[in-house]
This record gives structure tokens, C-alpha cells and sequence, in this order.
């Protein structure tokens, strides 16, 4: 998938780090893809429903409402169930990768990621989602 395929992809990025959020927005937006950024699982939920994003990537640890919470409420949902959720963690251990999966997760990433990392990552989804 090129660069300009990634046109019209919106993809949301939930962090407490703003630097993680940033970097992503950053990557991301250079590709063309549109980034909704958010803060914790209470302020993704809020801004999933306006946004209707084609992809997540999830922090596992944030205060309030952690990632695994956060994936079982969008996957717990009718409407949401579908997004792909990839868990971002500084982690990368086997229990956090089972773990993510069990909440419905499709991926795991490891931070801190790189530009090709994400990348590679939102186009290898997108393009699963595209075969569906």
C-alpha cells in the first residue's frame, strides 16, 4: 500500500503520553492519514462515536479507564465492534499480548514505535479490512 492509499483513513490514538500522541499524529498525518487523538479511554469513547475511526491504537496503562477497558467497551458495543483495536504497551511481555487478545485487540504494538512500525501497521489493517 503506498502513501497515497492511506487518503480518507482516520485512525484514533489513545494516550496519556503526549509525546506518543504527538509522535503518531505526526507519522500518521504525514501519510495522509486523518488522526483523532485522545487522552484516556473516557475522552476516545466520547470522540469514537463522532469520528467513526477505521482503526485504534490503544494504551494499556492510563489512569481512569486502562486499555484493556477500553477495547472490551468498543468491542462490547454493536456499533464499534468492528474497529480494529491495536494495544500499544512499553510492555512486551506474552501475558499483556494474551491479555489485549482476550478484550478483542487485533494487534499489539510495542512502544516507543517507529514510523514504519505504525505504518506498516495501519496498512496491513486496512488492507485485511478492505479483503473482508
Amino acid at each position: 500500500m503506498s502513501d497515497g492509499d492511506r487518503s480518507g483513513v482516520k485512525v484514533m490514538v489513545i494516550d496519556d503520553s503526549n509525546t506518543i500522541r504527538r509522535s503518531a499524529e505526526i507519522f500518521l498525518g504525514q501519510s495522509g492519514v486523518k488522526v483523532i487523538v485522545a487522552e484516556d479511554g473516557f475522552d476516545a469513547l466520547a470522540k469514537i462515536a463522532d469520528n467513526e475511526p477505521d482503526l485504534i491504537f490503544c494504551d494499556i496503562l492510563m489512569p481512569r479507564l486502562d486499555g484493556y477497558q477500553t477495547c472490551a467497551l468498543i468491542k462490547k458495543s454493536p456499533r464499534y465492534r468492528d474497529i480494529p483495536v491495536v494495544m500499544l504497551s512499553s510492555k512486551d511481555g506474552l501475558f499483556d499480548r494474551a491479555r489485549g487478545r482476550m478484550v478483542g485487540s487485533e494487534r499489539y504494538l510495542t512502544k516507543p514505535f517507529t514510523k514504519d512500525s505504525l505504518l506498516k501497521t495501519v496498512d496491513e489493517i486496512v488492507r485485511r479490512a478492505a479483503v473482508a
